[in-house]
């Protein structure tokens, strides 16, 4: 058995665990990063590139049909090459998947040991069969895994995570897409949109995410007119016939239907991948879960040395904020017992479906509605909207009805990875109605509908207060 003794071990090399590791060696701390799987990180290789390259086709694709209501004709012949637009989302995810395989190979051999890790004792891993590491402080890192519900795998070698599309060398005709979550809705609206029939099936009536009932529904009914969209499917028999799955279900309406499809997508949720680490050896507190708990201020476990980052401690699963986790994590190892506690940044998440969603910082539900102000925008007949064809959708924005500060929005429509950035950052900076209005609007611009919302949210801050509302500048109309 080797022996390894190191300040600081991080177990996984995704996007959390390289920050942890980076943190920790800047910090001069003596660190060792773990790794039993692929290098690459799940954004590079099977999460946010590979995705958005898929939904970039597809969009281009339906953007160009939809040209013949602004005259230009020929677009209804085009169609869709799938070996060839499959090959082209792999190798420019493969672009992406090689800057990080070249970050790895930068290091140091002995900074690097390939394996699966797993407790022995709090201070001490096993990694494969014939490495222990004894660490005086420890980052778990290892990510989150497709979480597959018990009733798909009847459907056998036609069933297909988001981690198996992006590998596939041709395009089924018909696909049933389990979940309403943001992989289900990218990748079920990109398939729809390459020419796919698509069914998509949710659970409880979520859809992206979302906890504002009129913004949800708003999303669901726009998404609903492009493909089958039921997000509270209602099931008589799942069945895989002459193998092809296939689906007895209840639609929205009441009627009974009988559906076959080539193959059946779970992307039905992340779950984190902790159970290979033998978690009960480690002497922290688990929660019912089985995800240790933790401080998000600081990512330590207890009063322990350990500390946590990244999708698989269920909370943040965003790409920013493992960044943010993992080195938050690695310099607190590094400098472990003088750890110190950060304010996280707001909560932040975008849809890429069209209409994007988003959602930033607290959610309606969390906040007191006796003090809470909501202003709304629709984007039916917002001006830029309409001249870019997109004009559907709705935005909420919350206020603390004394104070005019923002504290959080939901909303879908066009842009909204933009406006989500200027209410993060407003909302970060804790900023007022009153003062956000103040910033500039150009026109014309779908911010505007932004600035819509934020005056109908301040108009009833000041109602609420008795209060006149101030002049505020802003171009009329349109």
């Amino acid at each position: 058995m080797k022996e390894i003794n190191v300040d600081v071990a991080v177990i996984g090399a995704g996007t959390a665990g390289m920050a942890a590791f980076r943190a920790a060696r800047l910090a001069g701390a003596n660190a060792v990063l773990i790794e039993g799987g692929e290098f690459g990180t799940t954004c590079a290789r099977i999460g946010c590139m590979p995705s958005k390259l898929l939904l970039a086709a597809a969009n281009g694709l339906h953007e160009a049909r939809a040209l013949a209501a602004r005259g230009i004709e020929g677009t209804h012949a085009l169609e869709v090459n799938a070996a060839h637009a499959l090959d082209y989302v792999r190798r420019e995810r493969d672009y992406f998947v090689r800057s990080v395989l070249e970050e790895i190979d930068a290091l140091p051999d002995d900074a690097i040991l390939r394996g699966q890790a797993r407790f022995d004792t709090p201070t001490r891993l096993l990694v494969g069969d014939d490495v222990r590491v004894t660490a005086k402080r420890i980052v778990i890192a290892t990510g989150a895994a497709p979480s597959v519900p018990d009733e798909l795998k009847i459907f056998g070698d036609q069933l297909i995570t988001s981690d198996d599309l992006f590998e596939l060398h041709t395009l089924p005709k018909r696909i049933a897409v389990f979940g309403a979550g943001p992989i289900a809705l990218e990748l079920g609206q990109a398939l729809a949109r390459l020419d796919v029939e698509v069914f998509m099936f949710g659970k409880g009536g979520n859809v992206a995410g979302l906890r504002d009932t009129p913004v949800r529904d708003t999303l669901a009914a726009a998404l609903a007119e492009a493909f089958y969209f039921d997000p509270d499917a209602r099931f008589k028999d799942m069945s895989l016939e002459d193998d092809q799955p296939t689906l007895r279900f209840v639609a929205p309406d009441g009627s009974e239907h009988v559906e076959h499809f080539d193959l059946v997508l779970a992307a039905t949720g992340r779950a984190p991948n902790l159970k290979p680490l033998a978690l009960e050896k480690a002497g922290i507190e688990l929660n019912d879960k089985g995800v240790p708990v933790f401080d998000e201020t600081t990512m330590q476990c207890g009063a322990s040395h350990i500390f946590l980052a990244g999708d698989c401690d269920g909370t943040r699963p965003w790409l920013h904020d493992a960044a943010d986790e993992g080195k938050l994590a690695g310099d607190n190892a590094a400098r472990f017992p003088d750890v110190q506690a950060v304010k996280r940044k707001v909560p932040f998440s975008i849809v890429f479906c069209e209409p994007q969603a988003v959602s930033v910082g607290a959610a309606y539900d969390d906040l007191d509605k006796q003090m809470t102000v909501t202003g709304e925008a629709s984007f039916e007949n917002q001006g830029r909207s309409r001249v870019m064809r997109q004009n559907r959708g709705l935005l909420h924005v919350y206020a603390d009805a004394k104070t005019g500060r923002l504290r959080g929005a939901q909303g879908c429509g066009p842009a909204m990875e933009h406006l989500g950035h200027l209410l993060a950052w407003a909302i970060q900076l804790e900023l007022t109605l009153d003062e956000t209005l103040r910033l500039p609007f150009y026109h014309p611009v779908v911010e505007e509908g932004l600035r819509s919302a934020l005056k109908d949210a301040d108009r009833k801050c000041h109602e609420e207060r008795a209060e006149t509302p101030p002049a505020l500048p802003g171009a009329a109309g349109c």
